[in-house]
């Protein structure tokens, strides 16, 4: 299930994440700038507790999956952006997320992630991925364009648009 695509003239490693990437996506997340956090958290955090990074990285597989996009620095594994999908209420439906380091934005990294993702969705049984994003979230708009994912205003919150794909 592990790849190592070119991106930008370096070999990318995406992998399924593992528990013991706390640390990395810890570090992952510390380094977002305000701006990228605001997007994946839909508000303003810094930094989250280890207990909420320890369930971002415990996917089973099936139900939920994320994939880390890596980088090698110094013989150090850096994460480089990340794209999951968790539960939802219903059994063929999951929410996503996706996360790219703010320097590796716009060069295709997003795509290759929901690809994985999608994939994996498809090989689960699962009908209809989505996403909550903030309205102003142009690199999301123009990813779900990309990826031909329907939008729609978020009832509950007009600052939210919901975007959805049937598979």
């Amino acid at each position: 299930m592990e790849s190592h695509p070119t991106l930008a003239g370096e070999t990318i490693t995406i992998r399924p994440i593992r528990m013991t990437d706390i640390e990395m996506e810890a570090d992952f997340i510390r380094r977002l700038s305000p701006q990228s956090r605001r997007y994946r958290f839909l508000g303003g955090v810094r930094e989250l507790p280890v207990s909420e990074i320890a369930r971002l990285c415990d996917v089973d597989g099936k139900r939920s999956m994320a994939f880390v996009a890596t980088i090698r620095r110094d013989s150090q594994e850096i994460e480089i952006g990340v794209g999951r999908y968790s539960p939802n209420s219903r059994s063929d439906v999951r929410e996503i997320a996706v996360t790219i380091a703010d320097e590796w934005q716009h060069k295709g990294l997003g795509l290759m992630l929901m690809q994985k993702l999608i994939e994996s969705a498809r090989a689960n049984g699962v009908k209809q991925l989505y996403s909550i994003e903030l309205a102003d979230n142009s690199a999301m708009r123009a990813l779900a364009k990309d990826l031909g994912m329907s939008a729609s205003c978020d009832e509950g919150d007009p600052r939210q648009t919901i975007y959805s794909l049937q598979l």
